[in-house]
């Protein structure tokens, strides 16, 4: 919605808005969380919520992106000639051209998201050691990797690159189904 409406309206709300999103983005994610984690207990929750906090930026500039070209289509300008509402536009003409960006970057936030609560599990300030964690199953056969049983480190390692990777693949297969220009009907 930030992008969305940076987009639509430009000007002064897109300046700065897009100054907000600098000074946010710019954050060093990892390093809070890591702070983060060593004050408070951390809990999926939290967690979750903590990397949905610095995330959501990623798709702020991909949206406006979109929105800022969208706005000069010739049936957005027909829509405001028509005096239809600027968030009726937003909402039903301009954003729904907007999928097949956001599925890739959503995706790919996520494998972010997998891969960040995996380092800090494997540091010791992500998931409780009751719950079971890539991060922490890395970490526990870190410790065999010297008596050559490589393997118990290997096969977590493994799962992780293929759950990161089948996401990415997952994301670009939403996109060439959700973009419209590759619609063959």
């Amino acid at each position: 919605a930030v992008g969305a409406v940076q987009g639509y309206f430009g000007g002064l709300i897109d300046l700065i808005g897009q100054r907000l999103i600098e000074v946010w983005g710019g954050m060093p994610v990892l390093f809070i969380l890591i702070i983060l984690a060593s004050i408070v207990p951390p809990t999926f929750w939290l967690l979750l919520g903590l990397l949905l906090l610095f995330s959501w930026t990623a798709l702020v500039g991909v949206v406006r992106a979109e929105v800022l070209r969208g706005r000069n289509f010739e049936y957005v300008k027909a829509a405001r000639a028509l005096g239809v509402p600027n968030a009726t536009i937003m909402f039903r003409h301009v954003l729904p051209n907007t999928l097949s960006p956001i599925f890739v970057i959503s995706t790919v936030q996520i494998a972010n998201a997998i891969i960040s609560e995996a380092a800090l599990s494997f540091l010791g300030l992500g998931m409780p050691e009751t719950h079971p964690s890539l991060g922490s199953l890395i970490k526990a056969g870190f410790d065999y990797i010297q008596s050559g049983s490589w393997w118990i480190t290997l096969i977590p390692g493994a799962v992780l690159v293929v759950l990161v990777l089948s996401i990415n693949l997952l994301g670009d297969w939403l996109r060439d189904v959700m973009n419209p220009r590759l619609y063959k009907g």
